[in-house]
């Protein structure tokens, strides 16, 4: 459930900080007051799109706010991602400055916009004002009753299972109509597996193979300049650095039993000492260990120069040639089922018989969903003002498909006695609105979304059938945290927190959003004025108090 919601700086909205309770809210205000622009800043905390163009002017920066209760699926999410729980809750935020540069922190982590919009998906479903015309289309009904049916994760194993089949299906044909180019290349290919068989470079055998050609190629030299610092610091005839410097740590030994000051002198001394006696060691296992060796120094050479040439012919650096051996090799194993093209046919059936036990499985599952949604909202449209109106989910067999083995077609007949046509012919803008509500209400009433958004689906109705929305909408505020921008006096006559959505000027003479929390007596001149206009009289404000009254 939003507990809060503070917007600064965003579009005509300087600060509103905003507290909801649970059940049925709405947002009135005379248009272009910026009631939508609430469920903007909301989108915009749930990781929707921003630019500089929301920054409001002037402004260095907009930052929104969203603060919500979430449920156990949203706990669980929140741990998994690590982000820490604050007070049981979510804390979501969204920062755009006036260049258009996007932050976003859950819970005070940095976050992603995905990662807002993952968590969002969880604790709000927002219905537009113009829900109504992606209905219109068939992948939003298709994905719309896949939902309903809680068939996402089928829908998902059916387009996999989908794409495997038509690879390999792809693959099959283009066998079958290359077969001739298949063999040439199947040809060439095992040449070239074959030279980098018999060349068989291991991985990091480059680098190794280069240094020892380096140092062998210089051995003499090696041995000349270690020999030369072991004479210097140890074999010298004519005092050698360590001699010198055992005598006269020795010397300052015996003058530091006299004067202890020259003790520190003889301490830093004689690690000294102790580090060139080291070196010694070091030097003469060095010397040990390298030698002239003009044989070895051929034979790596001569590899040097097959892997060189190699390297050249398949136009790939030293170093890559283990990896285009593998991708050579991967390449030949899939041409090989080129020559069992029996064997392809098989695993294609396979494959194809996979993806049809999937979608079979998807088809019951939908024909099941489309018989309730439409029971469902065939209910629905005799409360709102449509007697004798039903509601079809037709599933017309298709080939087969990454979607599965039909499409869905959302159908409506208006009233009795007429066919049912497809929802995007009906003609009536009211009708489709009614239809369009009746089906948002139904299906959000089947998720476990705890907040749900509408933002003015209640275009095109009015009269008694906007009181029947308005009945709707409370009884699933029973459930659910229902917010709703309208412009009817009778949807907002139903609800139990009343928000005014109103411009004003700033001091500096700019246009500003402000929000009121209406108490009884301002919910009544409210109505009144959705109810008469600009001019309210005592016959509005009674019909007002009388709306809120039933």
């Amino acid at each position: 459930m939003l507990r809060t919601l503070s917007i600064r700086d965003f579009v005509i909205v300087e600060s509103i900080e905003l507290e909801f309770s649970a059940g049925f809210t709405v947002f009135t205000g005379e248009t272009g007051a910026g009631k939508s622009i609430l469920i903007d800043a909301l989108t915009l905390a749930l990781g929707g799109r921003g630019d500089a163009s929301v920054v409001r002017e002037g402004a260095a920066k907009a930052d929104i706010t969203a603060d919500f209760a979430v449920s156990a699926q949203a706990r669980d999410w929140l741990a998994a991602n690590e982000f820490a729980m604050e007070e049981g809750g979510a804390l979501l935020r969204r920062v755009i400055d006036n260049a258009g540069r996007s932050k976003a922190y859950i819970n005070g982590i940095a976050a992603t916009a995905a990662q807002l919009r993952e968590l969002g998906d969880m604790l709000v479903d927002i219905h537009g004002q113009h829900a109504h015309q992606s209905l219109m289309k068939t992948e939003a009904q298709r994905v719309l009753l896949d939902g309903q049916a809680g068939a996402d994760s089928e829908a998902r194993a059916v387009a996999a299972a989908y794409r495997a089949w038509r690879a390999l299906a792809r693959q099959l044909e283009e066998f079958e109509t290359n077969a001739a180019n298949v063999l040439y290349e199947r040809e060439r290919l095992e040449w070239q597996v074959n030279e980098l068989e018999k060349l068989a470079v291991k991985p990091g055998e480059w680098l190794e193979v280069s240094n020892e050609q380096s140092r062998l190629s210089h051995a003499a030299s090696l041995l000349e300049g270690a020999q030369e610092a072991l004479e210097v610091i140890s074999e010298a005839e004519d005092h050698p650095i360590l001699s010198q410097l055992s005598s006269l740590n020795q010397k300052l030994g015996k003058l530091a039993d006299i004067d202890s000051g020259l003790q520190p002198i003889v301490d830093l001394i004689e690690p000294a000492r102790i580090q060139l006696q080291e070196a010694v060691y070091a030097l003469n296992d060095y010397l040990d260990r390298v030698d002239l060796d003009p044989s070895r120094l051929r034979t790596v050479e001569a590899r040097m120069d097959a892997i060189h040439s190699a390297a050249r012919k398949f136009r790939v650096p030293e170093e890559q040639l283990p990896e285009e051996h593998t991708k050579l090799a991967g390449r030949l194993l899939q041409l090989a089922d080129a020559s069992d093209l029996e064997g392809l046919r098989k695993q294609e059936e396979k494959l194809k018989a996979a993806y049809m036990a999937e979608a079979q499985k998807l088809s019951a599952t939908r024909a099941k969903a489309a018989a309730a949604l439409g029971e469902a909202v065939t209910r629905a449209m005799q409360e709102l003002n449509m007697t004798g109106g039903r509601f079809e989910v037709a599933l017309h067999a298709a080939e087969p498909a990454v979607y599965g083995l039909e499409q869905v077609e959302f159908l409506v007949a208006g009233h009795a006695g007429v066919a049912a046509r497809s929802l995007a012919k009906v003609a009536s803008g009211g009708e489709l609105a009614r239809i369009s509500l009746a089906i948002s209400v139904i299906t959000s009433n089947a998720t476990t979304v705890p907040t749900l958004i509408f933002d003015e689906v209640d275009s095109g109705i009015g009269g008694g059938v906007a009181e029947v929305v308005g009945r709707l909408l409370r009884r699933l505020g029973q459930e659910r945290q229902v917010l709703c921008v309208t412009h009817l006096p009778q949807v907002a006559s139903q609800a139990g927190q009343h928000f005014q959505v109103a411009k004003g000027t700033l001091d500096n003479g700019k246009t500003a959003s402000r929000i009121d929390v209406l108490d009884s007596k301002s919910r009544v001149e409210e109505i009144a004025r959705m109810l008469g206009g600009l001019e309210i009289t005592a016959t509005t404000r009674k019909h007002a108090r009388e709306l809120l009254a039933s």
